[in-house]
């Protein structure tokens, strides 16, 4: 984490009053939560509109921050104090940010895309762990905020950061791919989320595209070479980078050449490689979001026959396809971090694909953020749902009610139960589960669907 003095902070950032008396105390590691506050951490408080964080500056202090940023246009500030008085608490945490990593010897990797972004980023700071020090982004500080505090956290010694870069509108991909100036960055995919901002796939791609602003030359962009909204706008692109694609399709530099799925995770095979790679994550999706993984770890020069070890003991980020046990044997695909119609169909795929169960149930909720067309979407969905895979469906909320719908254009009406309300979809599915059950659960996180997993456990 970072460690300077209040002098060397003031040579990285503009600070607008005299900090003289405090110029050699020392300063390590940032906070926004004063609940959080570690000793010798810089508090940076945040003005909004319903809370103001300078009134927990001096308690920050009394449980041991070195010091604290103040806002210059905020009133009565306790110059007594170990105070940095700035222009923007925010702009100068993104300013200071800059600067660190400015004066790291540190390679970045940059992931961005509307769904595996977390799953990539953990597999992907695995295989690099093979060779390297590694950092990478902690749950989900992807934004404008949590980027610039994970730079802040890298320690000196840390020779990659794996960067998570999230957005829901233009130009902040821009900004965050620009701050952390990646050597190589990878786009997962290109979904649906963030159509309610976005308007369109084809907008949602010019956005993700951004993270091309901020990467080196001569650096690595590997994408979705099965998604054509990628492939058309980067053939078209200069600069010079290196481009390498993943996907399915044979025409991608790496792509399956064979994918076996169980209940334990994915063995695969890849045109590159003559080894057979066992990944314990669930989901054809996931592999390949491993490709993704696999392409920049080959081109910090770790070969792909040694990957292995680095898939090995792989520990996914919370409500990631996450495989679970019921208090009745039933088996849980804990799905529910988030949700849009690409990551819920590769869902479906995946409990479909998966062999010795004999009842397959699908607990779907609402997927948020999809503009004018989620009815649509939900009732698509619903209709996509496969009765020879697929034993029962169970939606839970307004749009969820839509795939049910959908859902009996292929399954009895005696085997689709719509709710509203958690407690009696609980009731319900606790009365269809047995040894022989798999059962997923997903939707976007507003939802909370993780209630139901908790309930069945």
């Amino acid at each position: 984490m970072i460690k300077r003095t209040f002098h060397e902070i003031t040579q990285m950032i503009t600070v607008e009053n005299d900090v003289t008396a405090f110029k050699d105390t020392a300063i390590s590691g940032v906070s926004i939560d004063s609940r959080k506050i570690t000793k010798g951490n810089l508090f940076v408080p945040f003005k909004g509109e319903n809370s103001d964080g300078h009134r927990f500056v001096e308690d920050a202090i009394k449980k041991g921050a070195a010091a604290a940023f103040w806002q210059k246009d905020v009133p009565n500030p306790p110059l007594h104090l170990p105070i940095l008085v700035v222009e923007d608490p925010l702009i100068a945490l993104q300013e200071l940010a800059r600067k660190y990593r400015d004066e790291l010897d540190v390679k970045v990797v940059g992931i961005t895309g509307s769904n595996g972004k977390t799953t990539t980023k953990d597999i992907t700071a695995n295989l690099l762990s093979l060779k390297y020090k590694v950092q990478k982004t902690e749950g989900n500080f992807n934004n404008e905020i949590g980027l610039p505090l994970t730079i802040l956290g890298l320690e000196e010694d840390t020779e990659m950061a794996v960067l998570e870069m999230g957005m829901s509108s233009r130009g902040e991909i821009d900004f965050l791919t620009r701050l952390a100036r990646p050597e190589a960055a990878i786009i997962t995919n290109i979904g649906e989320s963030h159509l309610l901002d976005l308007g369109s796939r084809e907008g949602i791609a010019e956005a993700k595209l951004e993270i091309v602003n901020g990467l080196q030359e001569n650096g690595l962009l590997t994408y979705y070479g099965d998604e054509p909204l990628l492939t058309q706008q980067l053939e078209r692109s200069t600069g010079k980078i290196v481009k390498k694609t993943f996907g399915r399709n044979p025409k991608n530099d790496l792509f399956p050449v064979e994918i076996e799925q169980n209940d334990t995770g994915s063995s695969f095979a890849i045109n590159a490689s003559k080894a057979t790679f066992f990944l314990p994550v669930l989901g054809t999706h996931n592999v390949l979001n491993a490709m993704a993984a696999m392409t920049v770890a080959n081109f910090f020069g770790i070969p792909f026959e040694e990957m292995n070890a680095g898939f090995a003991g792989l520990k996914l980020t919370n409500m990631r396809t996450e495989l679970l046990e019921g208090k009745m044997g039933e088996k849980i695909i804990n799905d529910a971090y988030n949700a849009s119609p690409t990551s819920m169909h590769a869902a479906i795929e995946l409990i479909a694909q998966l062999p010795g169960y004999k009842n397959k149930i699908l607990v779907l909720g609402d997927m948020l953020e999809l503009g004018p067309e989620e009815e649509s979407f939900h009732l698509k969905m619903g209709e996509s749902i496969d009765s020879r895979e697929i034993d029962y469906v169970l939606t839970f909320g307004k749009l969820g009610k839509w795939i049910a719908e959908g859902a009996k254009v292929s399954l009895p009406a005696d085997r689709i139960l719509a709710f509203t309300e958690k407690q009696p979809l609980i009731e319900a599915l606790q009365k269809l589960v047995n040894e022989e059950t798999i059962v997923l659960v997903k939707a976007s996180r507003g939802m909370k669907l993780e209630e139901v997993v908790s309930a069945l456990q």
